[in-house]
């Protein structure tokens, strides 16, 4: 799972990643209006003399313009580098309006039948960007700004820490300003959280636990607060005179206590306040038009027109096929009994766990060395920045998920960096370690975005963007696309590939179940203790993450199915001339597509391997 951008995509606030907004309808609509103009006047956007790639540039400049965060993903570090940016509704107004308006500027003004190649994709691809943030855009107050999985208090100290850079004294004390200005930030969300407690948008109330061990983290003082410790190592690096180095310590301790302490003490009395009247059921489908919220994210996520019960029977029928496969390594092993005895034997018997994070973390290490000597027999576009393995950090382990992949700064300031959360080794089973790593590693996110980063011919929305079927859909087929390349020779390995691949599988059927077909988390949690091998803990871990995060979940299968039937069919119609190196091209050098137009894409690419 990539985990950059929720924070902030595309230049979005904290608050419009969660969908947030918050204002009162009354409010909205008075700032509708200002909202459109100011955005209309931000862009200059030009006419068609000028070129299409000439307004891609004005919007990505503008919409730099109204996200500091946005400009510090890049590695833009400018005299924005200590702010945090605008996180209201007006804010979100404001971007959207802006691209709104950048997409009808583009569709009156250029024919994509007219564009050369690239620059009509370009067209095509902004065109349906446009429409799904359009569709989404009405729901924006239904996501919640503070849960455990990309909440805001975990996700801003987070941003802190790994995004956050402190080359100079300059940078330092832009780390300080961002510091101060939390205060602000955090009251700010903690408004708009509760104006949506009053209109019944709150997450389920199991969520509020986690969340508040996040905050009372972040409490401590000194050595026990992860961002100043933080600080403090960053400053330790720079080649300063002791007392220059004691004096910005001591600025970011005060800002610290002056603006971001009391800030979230309000914010813990206000999830305290919530936590008694929270719901106790975890679908969308509580809200009023939940239903039309819940198929405009199954279409923002799969960029496909199924429906909820299309896409709960595609992961009936998969968890079944994957059984099946499941059934025949039991037989290769040697193992007598039920699958569902297999799997008590994989979730419990010891030898299937690591006893340290330093073994574990060794053994990320070894699978990474090995794949990247065959990287080059499957890819000819190889990954240019470097990767780091970290684990999770202690702040915010307990709520996180169990991996992650950040991508890299364009840059090159800055790795990108697979997270693996180490806080309960028990729930990180050594069968599924290859896997994750070929998922969030390689070739999975870090070979996908760092290509993509790096594809400088075209704008900057398909650099930096993100479509889930597309970018996760990949990252399931790079697990796959292991065993092709050699590697899952343990069986036991290739079973928890298998496991990995279930566990999507039944995604399907629980995210639809939560929010479609209204079961419990109980429910949810049954399926998956009976159809997966995954321990108790990484199954409540799972559940709880679908429920505060509706549909995206479903995006990885689907986006799989698409690239392994788009290869098949290639191979099929190509034979011996077909090149997994040329398809794997056709598949990621034009960036994040919707899977209609990576179909296209493909297409185009066997009919010129026929007039080859």
């Amino acid at each position: 799972m990539t985990k950059t951008k929720r924070l902030v995509a595309l230049g979005v606030s904290v608050a419009a990643l969660a969908m947030a907004g918050g204002a009162q309808a009354q409010t909205q609509a008075q700032e509708a209006g200002a909202a459109d103009a100011q955005a209309r006047q931000v862009i200059v956007l030009p006419g068609p003399e000028a070129g299409i790639d000439a307004l891609f540039e004005a919007y990505d400049e503008a919409q730099l313009s109204l996200s500091p965060l946005s400009k510090a993903y890049r590695g833009i570090r400018d005299e924005d580098y200590g702010e945090w940016g605008d996180v209201s509704d007006a804010a979100e107004r404001r971007q959207h309006e802006l691209l709104q308006a950048a997409a009808e500027t583009m569709r009156a003004n250029f024919d994509p039948d007219a564009l050369p190649p690239q620059d009509a994709l370009s067209y095509r691809l902004f065109d349906a960007m446009a429409k799904r943030r359009a569709s989404l855009f009405a729901f924006r107050d239904y996501g919640y700004i503070f849960d455990q999985m990309n909440g805001a208090q975990s996700e801003l100290p987070a941003f802190l820490i790994n995004i956050h850079s402190v080359a100079d004294v300059q940078q330092a004390r832009d780390y300080i300003s961002r510091i101060k200005r939390l205060g602000p930030v955090l009251d700010t969300l903690v408004a708009e959280s509760r104006e949506r407690a009053a209109e019944g948008i709150m997450p389920p109330d199991w969520v509020y636990p986690y969340v508040i061990s996040d905050i009372e983290n972040l409490l401590g003082a000194g050595a026990d607060n992860a961002v100043l410790e933080d600080f403090e190592g960053k400053v330790a690096a720079l080649d300063l005179p002791p007392a220059e180095r004691a004096d910005l310590v001591a600025r970011a301790h005060q800002a610290w206590d002056v603006s971001a302490r009391p800030a979230y003490r309000r914010l813990l009395a206000e999830m305290r306040r919530q936590q008694p009247m929270a719901p106790t059921q975890d679908g969308v489908w509580r809200f009023e038009r939940g239903d039309e919220y819940y198929a405009a994210l199954l279409a923002n996520y799969t960029t496909t027109d199924l429906t909820a019960d299309e896409i709960h029977q595609i992961g009936l029928d998969n968890v079944a096929r994957i059984h099946r496969e499941m059934r025949a390594i039991m037989d290769q092993v040697g193992f007598e009994g039920t699958l569902q005895d297999f799997f008590h034997h994989a979730r419990t018997d010891p030898r299937f766990y690591y006893e340290t994070r330093e073994e574990y973390l060794a053994d990320v290490e070894k699978h990474r060395v090995a794949i990247e000597r065959v990287l080059p027999d499957f890819f000819a576009t190889l990954p240019t920045d470097p990767m780091v393995v970290k684990p999770v950090e202690a702040f915010r382990e307990k709520s996180a998920g169990k991996a992650f992949y950040s991508r890299p700064a364009p840059d090159g300031s800055r790795p990108g960096t697979y997270y693996v959360n180490l806080y309960n080794l028990n729930d990180m089973s050594r069968n599924e370690l290859e896997a994750l790593f070929y998922h969030e590693g390689l070739p999975g996110h870090h070979l996908q975005l760092s290509i993509q980063t790096q594809l400088g011919d075209v704008p900057a929305f398909r650099r930096f963007g993100g479509i889930t079927a597309y970018s996760e859909g990949w990252g399931l087929y790079a697990e796959e696309l292991g065993k092709d390349m050699g590697f899952y020779t343990d069986p036991y390995s290739d079973f928890g590939r298998l496991g990995m691949e279930l566990w999507r599988a039944c995604r399907l059927v629980v995210d639809t179940g939560l929010h479609h077909k209204r079961w419990s988390r109980e429910e949810a949690i049954a399926y998956l203790t009976e159809n997966t091998p995954n321990p108790e803990g990484d199954i409540r871990k799972a559940i709880e993450r679908y429920a505060v995060y509706p549909g995206q979940a479903t995006a990885y299968m689907i986006g799989k199915l698409k690239i392994m039937e788009l290869r098949e069919s290639a191979r099929a119609q190509l034979g011996e001339r077909f090149d997994i190196r040329g398809f794997h091209d056709a598949i990621l050098k034009s960036g994040p597509v919707p899977l209609s137009i990576m179909e296209e894409n493909v297409e185009a690419w066997v009919a010129s391997q026929k007039g080859a």
